[in-house]
């Protein structure tokens, strides 16, 4: 069997490790939406210890870090190789509204699901109304009654 070298062979699997493809995405797929009080983040972590997992804010950025080990001995001759391995990681810019100082993590079956409470300040309230007629109506009730 006749092998060819091809130059651009290398530059392909070198964008695949970094972009990634439709397969074998290089960053964490995530679902995001409004419930009631609550921002929920959903990511796909499948195969990662929680003690490698890592979030942290600063400011309003959300930042989330995992691990995944390679568990292939590198003495072995690997037949297939197609889950991403290494360090991982994602960044979320949240907007003022959210209240970056109460996120919830919970990571189950390979999920990990991030709560993140609407501050306080962002949420809608009802402003009452005065007038000054209706004050002076008062005062002058009051003077004919009086």
């Amino acid at each position: 069997m006749l092998l060819q070298h091809d130059p651009f062979r290398d530059l392909d699997r070198l964008t695949q490790q970094v972009f990634g493809t439709m397969s074998r995405p290089s960053t964490m797929p995530l679902d995001a939406w409004r419930d009631g009080d609550d921002f929920v983040v959903e990511l796909d972590l499948p195969g990662i210890d929680p003690d490698k997992l890592d979030i942290d804010v600063e400011r309003n950025v959300l930042t989330i870090r995992a691990e995944r080990v390679n568990h292939i001995p590198d003495a072995v001759n690997a037949v297939a190789s197609e889950r991403p391995w290494g360090v991982f990681s994602r960044q979320l810019v949240l907007g003022d509204s959210l209240d970056t100082d109460r996120v919830d993590a919970d990571y189950t079956a390979g999920v990990l699901r991030l709560r993140i409470p609407i501050a306080e300040r962002a949420k809608p309230r009802k402003i009452s109304v005065s007038s000054r007629d209706a004050i002076a109506q008062n005062d002058e009730r009051k003077s004919i009654d009086a």
